[in-house]
């Protein structure tokens, strides 16, 4: 789905919204992202997010095949107009992402937001310093510290780690196209969880931004709950 209402978009900003996962933790047939919070789907909130930042990025919506016009009926229900562009999913989250690259054009400075289409709540703050932070140091990986004590286990024997230096990873996880695509051009591995570990792999630096408690991922039915809660207390 796209819309011609792209006066206000920023031409060398992008978001990757990937939105890939299925129900099963969630106890539910459908998947995540559609799920309704507060009346709407989850990954309407998560879209008009980034559409309602400063930053104006466009929006690649990387979606299952087999889901896009379930999604396109969705947007006429709820009557959804924010302009993006559809990108069909790969086999796994790394091949989603480099499915969604391959349509963006532009030169080695033009920035990138890859983010969970389950993360509805992020904070235009967030949005706005990451594509700040990329422009400056090639990348900016959102994060928070751990509130938790962490213990590693590792050959059957647990070995605290120092919770200072633990950070969660979240997202949004913004860079420059030329690290991106440079990382996304190694063969897959397993190893890879986000796409800071997949630049991270191709020998480039990262760098954290402060995150937010409140940008929480819609894993758990109890998930939906604590968002809508966020979301009234923030009105």
């Amino acid at each position: 789905m796209t819309t011609s209402n792209l006066q206000s978009i920023t031409a060398n900003h992008y978001a990757v919204i990937v939105a890939g996962g299925s129900g099963s933790r969630m106890q539910s047939s459908v998947p995540k992202q559609f799920l309704l919070l507060n009346g709407k789907p989850v990954l309407m909130h998560t879209v008009e997010a980034f559409y309602n930042s400063a930053s104006k990025p466009q929006i690649i919506i990387v979606l299952p095949e087999a889901y896009q016009s379930y999604w396109e009926q969705l947007c006429r229900d709820h009557k959804f107009n924010v302009p993006h562009k559809l990108v069909n999913g790969g086999e796994t989250r790394f091949h989603s992402v480099k499915n969604a690259l391959d349509t963006i054009m532009g030169d080695i400075d033009t920035l990138v937001a890859v983010h969970d289409a389950v993360r509805p709540l992020t904070g235009q703050d967030i949005i706005n310093e990451s594509y700040k932070t990329a422009a400056r140091n090639g990348n900016a990986i959102t994060a928070v510290k751990s509130r938790d004590s962490v213990r590693q286990l590792k050959n059957r024997v647990s070995t605290n780690l120092v919770r200072d230096e633990i950070y969660l990873v979240q997202t949004p996880q913004t860079f420059q196209t030329g690290q991106l695509k440079k990382a996304y051009g190694q063969p897959f591995n397993e190893a890879f969880t986000d796409d800071a570990s997949v630049v991270e792999a191709a020998g480039f630096p990262i760098y954290l931004i402060e995150g937010s408690y409140r940008n929480i991922k819609i894993t758990f039915p109890e998930d939906i709950a604590i968002a809508e809660k966020f979301i009234v207390d923030g009105s």
